[in-house]
């Protein structure tokens, strides 16, 4: 890497800039480690715990070690509030639950998710330049589950879908069909709001609008209903923020490659237009996907309506299951392909992570965590309408934050890329609540500096703001 100063390229200072940014290590080692491919034939192992996981415990390790040196962001009295709430609503939960020892996993994993992450993200990340690099990490991974989506899909090695081995699922494997269609969709988040974001060096924003289109591809070759809405949403709300005339250029450009890869090359097209025929059939004529999920949706209100105000407890939906879902639920959806033999894998969640909570956490939980979200949305669209701070951050926080949200209402946690949602609001928090950093302010500067000049000729406008 080079920094591009007038006149002449300087190499920067590697190790100086490792000494500065170590800590951010594992948090890029918690995105990227969801490179390493799951077991072949485990369909299983998206509910273990991988090397993902274990890099965001060590994050948190870090975070803990900085916080007793005092080398973190301070964080505002509503910062602590909308953080720390979740953590009182799942102790709630599990302590009311009819097994607490059964739903003591649970407590540890939505703690890790939605409490641990999320808190350790806000404190590590002092500045613009190390906000963006965690969101760089997102766009790699995106490219390279990505291109082995498409491999598996031009070689006819992917998840079977319609009786072919063609679903692109990338490592994740068919056991974690939305694996892959997350974390492309990630990548192409961020990548749309890089490519519209004033400020940023025209060449970043180049390469920024090169990777958001190559990403169509793979996501579309998902075949995720879901991931495909969720992320319309988000790229429309990003690109209205950014401003019309730069949203109708990407609007053009994703149209164009639309057509060219689906018209013109005939990518997919058959599946992609039963798809999303399928999406306007909901009602009149579901698939059975679509009608497990409504009565999964059914059985979760059930189970909420029996104990309004704690749940049933966590991991306490499965259990309860049968007691409230109608006989129109299957015994669970059909996985093989990409290197796995046919299995049958069991229902055991609504598909809708504000269901989930509200039937395991009740009322309790869900004011602790959604009440939470909507104050951290409504605080980083306040400050992304004021003009302050470093736009690009902002629009790559809404929109991934957008994103998840907006996913929620038809999926949950569960599987590898889980971990990441963590991060998501970690760096959802990080815009919504400015805080003036602790530590050694030149040690920050330092590398502000260095992330400053990338690709700027020597000019990096707004680089070096804080949050």
């Amino acid at each position: 890497m080079s920094l591009a100063l007038p006149g002449r390229w300087v190499r920067p200072d590697v190790p100086g800039l490792l000494r500065r940014h170590w800590p951010l290590l594992p948090l890029a080692a918690t995105v990227l480690f969801l490179l390493a491919p799951l077991p072949a034939g485990d369909a299983t192992a998206s509910g273990k715990v991988g090397p993902a996981d274990a890099a965001s415990l060590l994050l948190v390790l870090v975070c803990a070690v900085q916080a007793l040196r005092g080398r973190v962001r301070e964080l505002s009295p509503l910062g602590v509030l909308v953080l720390g709430a979740p953590a009182v609503g799942l102790a709630v939960a599990t302590m009311t639950a009819g097994d607490p020892y059964a739903a003591l996993p649970g407590f540890v994993r939505y703690l890790q998710v939605f409490v641990l992450v999320p808190a350790a993200v806000v404190l590590l990340v002092r500045d613009a330049a190390e906000f963006r690099l965690a969101a760089g990490c997102f766009v790699v991974l995106a490219l390279v589950q990505g291109a082995v989506g498409v491999v598996q899909y031009a070689t006819h090695t992917g998840a079977s879908y319609q009786g072919e081995d063609v679903r692109a699922v990338g490592t994740f494997g068919p056991g974690d069909v939305m694996g892959m269609a997350t974390v492309v969709a990630y990548g192409l988040i961020v990548a749309t709001a890089a490519g519209l974001a004033p400020g940023l060096p025209r060449r970043l924003r180049r390469i920024a609008a090169g990777c958001a289109l190559v990403l169509v591809l793979p996501l579309v070759l998902s075949f995720s209903r879901g991931a495909w809405i969720a992320t319309f949403g988000a790229a429309v709300l990003v690109m209205a923020l950014a401003g019309i005339r730069r949203a109708l250029t990407v609007v053009a450009a994703l149209v164009a490659a639309g057509v060219v890869l689906v018209g013109g090359f005939g990518v997919g097209s058959e599946m992609v237009a039963e798809r999303l025929t399928s999406i306007t059939q909901v009602s009149s004529a579901p698939d059975q996907s679509v009608t497990d999920r409504y009565t999964m949706w059914a059985a979760a209100e059930s189970m909420w309506r029996e104990r309004p105000a704690v749940g049933v407890g966590l991991k306490g939906f499965p259990a309860n299951r049968d007691g409230h879902a109608s006989l129109g639920l299957s015994s669970g959806s059909d996985t093989a392909g990409a290197g796995q033999a046919y299995l049958r894998q069991p229902l055991l969640s609504p598909h809708n992570m504000y269901l989930l909570i509200l039937s395991e956490q009740g009322l309790i939980g869900l004011v602790a965590l959604v009440g939470g979200w909507a104050a951290l949305l409504v605080a980083g669209l306040r400050r992304l309408a004021s003009g302050g701070g470093v736009r690009d951050c902002g629009l790559i926080a809404i929109g991934l934050f957008v994103w998840q949200l907006t996913d929620f209402l038809y999926a949950d946690i569960g599987g590898p890329s889980t971990v990441l949602t963590g991060v998501i609001i970690g760096l959802a928090a990080w815009w919504a609540l400015p805080s003036r950093e602790a530590g050694p302010p030149r040690a920050a500067a330092a590398g502000t500096e260095a992330f400053a000049g990338v690709g700027s000729r020597g000019r990096a406008p707004g680089v070096a703001a804080r949050p």
